[in-house]
């Protein structure tokens, strides 16, 4: 898995800003990001804006999901689906407070 373009540069950005921490939290997010995003393309059978016959659902936009790491809070952007669900495997489900 390559990281894309446009997360390559955002990485870069944050490296070029000269924050230690902030740079490492950025390349965690990226990285998890990109892991949900291709995850998704799996599970959806097509990328992004893609058109194919293998695909079984839509995108239906995402939702905000934040993870607790060493490096800090990290916000995610977990994709909806218009049939089904999806949860990425790398994030844990919310459980209640008593489990």
């Amino acid at each position: 898995m390559a990281l894309s373009d446009s997360a390559v540069s955002e990485l870069l950005d944050a490296f070029r800003a000269g924050d230690g921490v902030d740079l490492v939290r950025e390349s965690v997010r990226l990285v998890l990001q990109e892991l949900i995003e291709a995850e998704a393309t799996a599970v959806i059978g097509a990328a992004r804006y893609e058109r194919t016959p293998d695909r079984v659902t839509e995108r239906n936009g995402v939702r905000p999901r934040e993870l607790m790491t060493k490096a800090g809070t990290v916000e995610l952007a977990v994709p909806k689906l218009r049939q089904g669900s999806f949860f990425p495997s790398v994030l844990e489900p919310r459980r209640r407070i008593d489990q």
